[in-house]
C-alpha cells in the first residue's frame, strides 16, 4: 500500500469474539457429531475476529453478477478447504451481504450470523465426515449492496463505488464486503473469479484472463489466479477500462486496465512495467507470479494505491516511485505475506527501500540521502516500526520510513552489498508463496549473516527513541 494515503484499521471487542465462539459451540451441542466448532478468528493482535480456525482454504471459485450501477451484486462462492481439526461447525467472514443459502458437501447447512461472522453447521451426516485432513466443499449464495468499510484511520475500503462502476480493495479487512471466506493473510488460496457486467463495461481481477464472453447484453470476464493469494490482495474493478495485453522481453504477460479518461496520461504505466519487472528480478530474484500489470482508475476512486496481486490498483496515473513501490510488493507482501498484521513493516519497509534503490540506480537521490531524510523526519519516530500501537497506525510513517531504515541498517551491518542482496533473495525464496513473521526475519538475517543483530532490532526496529544515526 502507498503510505501517502493514510493509516488504517479498527479492532472489534473481545466480548463479541467470545460470544461468537459460544454461539458456535451451542449450535452444535446435542447433535452427537464428531468434532468441535472451528474458532471465530485467529487472534491477530489487531484484528482478532479476522480469519477462522479449523480449516484451510485451498481454492475460491467466485461468481459475481454486478448490476448496471455496480451497487448490487448476486454472488456464489464455492470454497474448497481442508479441515485442520475434526469439525462440527465452522465460520466464514462476511460483512453485510444477505446469505440466501449454504451447502456443505452438497447438503444444506444451517447458517447463524453474529455481526460479520457466519457460523455454518453441516447436517449430522456431513459433519461426521469433516475429519481432520479431509477436503470439503462449501457453497454460499448471497446478494445485496456491498458495503464500503471505513477504517479506524478514516480510510475507505471494501466495495468502493465509482462513476462507472466499483473497485474492491481489501487491506486489511475489506474483502468480506464482497465475498465470504477465511479473511486473514495466513490463509492463502488460489482463485477463479467470474464477473458478469453489462455489455460495454469491463471487469478486471487478479491473475490471468481465461475468457470473455458476451451474451444477451451481459459480458462475463473469467480471471484465474493459480498462485496462493491472501484475500486482502484480491480485487474486482468494474468500469470503462481499456484492457491492454503486452509481454516483457522475458515472456512475462503484462495486463493493464486503464480508465479511458486517463489513458493518455497513463501511457507511462504499460511502457515502464517491463523495465521495473526486469530490475526487480535482477535485484530481488525471480518474479513470483505468472503475470503482471496494473489497474489505473480515476483520481477519487480511492484514497490510496494498493498492491493487489499481479496488478496493483492506482487511483489515477502513478509516478515512478509509486509504481516501483507497488510492484515491489509483489515480492514483499504478496509472495511473502505477513503472518499477522503486526508484521506489516516487512511489506512496507522493503517496498519503500525498493523505491530508494530504484532512485539511486536511475539518477535520483541516493539510498543514503533517502535514509538521512527519513532519519530527520520526526514522523518516523512516533512509534516502533515493529510494534504499531493499534490498527489505526498500520500505515503511518514508521511502518514505511523507519521500516526502510531497518533494512538499510542490516545492509550496513553486513558491510557487503553482495552478501546483503543474497540474503534478501534467499529470504524471498525461503518463504515464497507463504507467510512470515518479524521473528522469522530477524532469525533468518542473523543466521544467514552470522551476526548478532540484537542491538539493531532493539533500537531501530523496536526502540522507542531515535538511536544514533549509524
Amino acid at each position: 500500500m502507498d503510505q501517502r494515503s493514510a493509516a488504517r484499521r479498527t479492532v472489534p471487542g473481545a466480548a463479541l469474539f467470545l460470544a461468537v465462539v459460544t454461539l458456535a459451540t451451542t449450535c452444535t451441542a446435542g447433535r452427537g457429531v464428531v468434532g468441535t466448532p472451528g474458532a471465530a478468528g485467529v487472534r491477530d493482535p489487531y484484528f482478532p475476529r479476522l480469519g477462522n480456525g479449523g480449516y484451510d482454504v485451498t481454492h475460491y471459485d467466485l461468481a459475481l453478477d454486478v448490476d448496471d450501477g455496480a451497487g448490487q451484486v448476486r454472488g456464489t462462492a464455492v470454497i474448497t478447504a481442508r479441515a485442520t481439526q475434526d469439525l462440527s461447525a465452522f465460520n466464514l467472514d462476511l460483512t453485510g451481504l444477505d446469505v440466501r443459502s449454504a451447502t456443505v458437501e452438497g447438503r444444506p447447512a444451517s447458517v447463524n450470523r453474529a455481526g460479520d461472522e457466519l457460523t455454518l453447521r453441516p447436517d449430522g451426516e456431513v459433519a461426521d465426515h469433516l475429519r481432520r485432513g479431509r477436503t470439503f466443499r462449501t457453497v454460499v449464495r448471497y446478494s445485496g449492496a456491498p458495503r464500503t468499510v471505513t477504517d479506524a484511520d478514516g480510510s475507505r475500503e471494501g466495495w468502493l463505488r465509482t462513476e462507472h462502476g466499483a473497485v474492491a480493495l481489501g487491506e486489511p479487512a475489506g474483502s468480506p464486503a464482497w465475498f465470504p471466506g477465511n479473511h486473514h493473510p495466513v490463509d492463502k488460496a488460489s482463485y477463479d473469479v467470474r464477473i458478469s457486467v453489462p455489455e460495454g463495461r469491463t471487469a478486471v481481477s487478479n491473475g490471468e484472463l481465461v475468457s470473455r464472453r458476451t451474451k444477451s447484453g451481459r459480458t462475463v470476464f473469467h480471471w484465474r489466479t493459480s498462485e496462493p493469494m491472501a484475500s486482502y490482495l484480491a480485487t474486482v474493478a468494474v468500469g470503462r477500462y481499456t484492457l491492454r495485453h503486452d509481454v516483457t522481453p522475458d515472456g512475462l504477460p503484462v495486463v493493464t486496465a486503464v480508465d479511458a479518461r486517463v489513458a493518455g496520461s497513463s501511457a507511462v504505466v504499460p511502457a515502464r512495467i517491463p523495465e521495473v519487472m526486469e530490475w526487480g528480478a535482477r535485484t530481488f530474484g525471480p518474479y513470483p507470479f505468472a503475470s503482471t500489470g496494473a489497474i489505473v482508475g480515476l483520481p477519487g476512486d480511492a484514497g490510496y494505491a494498493l498492491e493487489t496481486q499481479n496488478r496493483p490498483f492506482f487511483p489515477g496515473p502513478p509516478d515512478m516511485g509509486l509504481l516501483v513501490h507497488e510492484l515491489a510488493h509483489q515480492w514483499f507482501g504478496n509472495s511473502v505475506t505477513p503472518a499477522s498484521w503486526q508484521d506489516m513493516w516487512l511489506n512496507e519497509g522493503f517496498a519503500t527501500y525498493a523505491e530508494w534503490l530504484w532512485s539511486e540506480e536511475h539518477g535520483g537521490a541516493t539510498v543514503r540521502e533517502h535514509f538521512d531524510e527519513a532519519y530527520e523526519d520526526e514522523a518516523n519516530w512516533a512509534f516502533p516500526a515493529g510494534r504499531p500501537p493499534g490498527p489505526a497506525d498500520l500505515s503511518r510513517p514508521p511502518v514505511y520510513g523507519r521500516g526502510a531504515m531497518v533494512v538499510h541498517r542490516v545492509r550496513q551491518e553486513m558491510g557487503d552489498d553482495g552478501a546483503f542482496f543474497t540474503l534478501v533473495r534467499g529470504w524471498l525464496t525461503a518463504h515464497r508463496h507463504g507467510n512470515a513473521s518479524t521473528d522469522d526475519f530477524t532469525a533468518y538475517a542473523e543466521r544467514e549473516s552470522g551476526l548478532d543483530l540484537t542491538e539493531l532490532w532493539d533500537t531501530w526496529l523496536n526502540g522507542r527513541s531515535r538511536p544514533a544515526r549509524g
